[in-house]
């Protein structure tokens, strides 16, 4: 494993060879058994036998962590109130950094001043995130509903009926 940092810091964890393999076979076993919980919860147990229970969000977040494992990607875990770099948030919106820059100074997403560098939490990002998501359906929904009236447009419930 690649990239561990101590603290509430960002690490990526890159899983090859054994490692991937160990998890692919922990993914199954998880499958094989349904994910059935146990009547105590969920627990984590060490390779000395030490167990430590798992609240069950912090067992669902394991699972997504293990499956995109075993599908081969790289996994990223940082806290939201982890202060990013102009460069780190483009990157994470996929954007350039001057397109960011600019959205910033348009008010489109908080950020704060470190002397001369601005920095945005990553709460704030995921929020302006959904929020746009949530206005490209309405806008989408929109669409759609004006090419309807208009009869441009017609919604159908699913494929076309089949005619003998």
């Amino acid at each position: 494993m690649a990239g561990r940092s101590r603290g509430a810091t960002a690490a990526t964890y890159v899983l090859e060879g054994d490692d991937l393999a160990e998890v692919v076979d922990l993914v199954q076993a998880l499958k094989d058994r349904g994910v059935d919980v146990p009547d105590k919860g969920p627990t984590l147990t060490s390779s000395d036998g030490r167990t430590l229970e798992l609240p069950e969000p912090v067992f669902e977040a394991l699972q997504q962590v293990l499956s995109a494992m075993a599908l081969g990607q790289a996994v990223t875990i940082i806290p939201q109130n982890k202060l990013l770099t102009t460069q780190e948030a483009a990157d994470f919106l996929g954007v350039s950094r001057p397109t960011l820059v600019k959205m910033l100074e348009a008010g489109q997403i908080p950020y704060e001043l470190r002397g001369r560098h601005r920095r945005i939490m990553l709460a704030d990002l995921l929020d302006f995130q959904e929020d746009s998501r949530r206005e490209r359906d309405e806008a989408l929904a929109s669409i759609a509903s004006s090419g309807e009236r208009a009869g441009i447009y017609e919604k159908t419930a699913g494929p076309p009926p089949v005619t003998r």
